[in-house]
């Protein structure tokens, strides 16, 4: 190809060094503008969050003065001491830790199965019975909750964490979550084990859990968050108050010290700081994973 042909851009291009953007004013004002609103609504979001942390450290009856403190002064660990030496919230906290990891644990095993069975395997109406499963995520909880207690109570495991932990085993939401993230593994990689002899459980365990892995971490934090601070399943389950979660702990902490703010206060931090470092520590792995499997399918 002649010079002459070369198109003049290209020419203008390659014997020049790229020109620096030049300033806008305006884009530059936009760009201050949007970081000042997003500052803001971030701000109002995190506001009520630090004043509860505030308020846990303050003294007995200082929240409740008007004004508000915005700082404990002065500081101190009265209230946290009374949750755990007195009011015996450890024990609360133990079940709520017990029961959110006995969900997490088999919705990943449950949901990744089905997940990984409507993707990749071929059985007659499998469309359809995906489709009538999805169904499922238009029924409100609330309409399945009677049907359930007259279940668990026919099969004698009401007041009982296995009463708990049953119904949330798997969930149409994790099913397709996974199943639209196995969609991406390719067909040939499975076919290829299967021609090495590997069975279908094998292909599973090997296989399609290790490249699931952002999605089930997805789906681990979803669950763990959401079973952790459940309270109305625990609540219609549990009769005896030594089984208790946290958040029906709480609740019942509440109605008996109710003029008590900075013990109510110090109760939220300990309920919501397990869930929210767990999340702080996963979010990448969680966005990714929300990411890359609602895309596929």
């Amino acid at each position: 190809m002649t010079a002459a042909a070369i198109p003049s851009t290209t020419r203008a291009t390659a014997g020049e060094r790229p020109k620096p953007q030049r300033w806008d004013p305006g884009i530059a004002w936009r760009t201050v503008l949007l970081h000042v609103v997003l500052a803001a609504i971030a701000g109002l979001a995190v506001a009520p969050l630090a004043w509860m942390v505030s308020a846990s450290l303050m003294p007995a009856g200082s929240a409740t003065t008007y004004p508000p403190p915005l700082l404990p002064h002065p500081v101190t660990w009265a209230n946290y001491h009374e949750l755990f030496a007195h009011l015996d919230l450890a024990h609360e906290l133990r079940n709520s830790a017990l029961v959110a990891g006995l969900i997490t644990v088999s919705s990943l095993l449950f949901n990744s199965m089905a997940g990984y069975a409507f993707a990749k395997f071929q059985f007659p109406a499998r469309d359809r019975l995906f489709r009538l499963v999805l169904l499922g995520l238009f029924i409100p909880p609330q309409v399945a909750m009677l049907p359930l207690f007259i279940l668990l109570r026919e099969l004698h495991l009401v007041n009982s964490f296995a009463g708990v932990v049953l119904p949330s085993m798997a969930t149409v939401f994790g099913t397709f979550l996974v199943r639209q993230y196995v969609l991406g593994i390719p067909d040939e990689l499975l076919d290829a084990a299967r021609v090495d002899g590997a069975g279908e459980f094998r292909i599973y365990w090997s296989i399609v859990l290790p490249l699931c892995a952002p999605v089930l971490v997805t789906l681990a934090v979803f669950v763990f968050m959401s079973a952790w601070n459940d309270f109305m399943w625990p609540l219609v389950v549990l009769t005896d108050s030594a089984k208790y979660t946290l958040p029906v702990g709480l609740a019942n902490l509440s109605r008996e010290h109710v003029q008590d703010t900075e013990l109510m206060m110090a109760a939220s931090v300990v309920t919501l700081l397990p869930v929210l470092l767990l999340f702080i520590s996963l979010q990448r792995y969680y966005i990714r994973g929300i990411t890359m499997g609602g895309v596929k399918g």
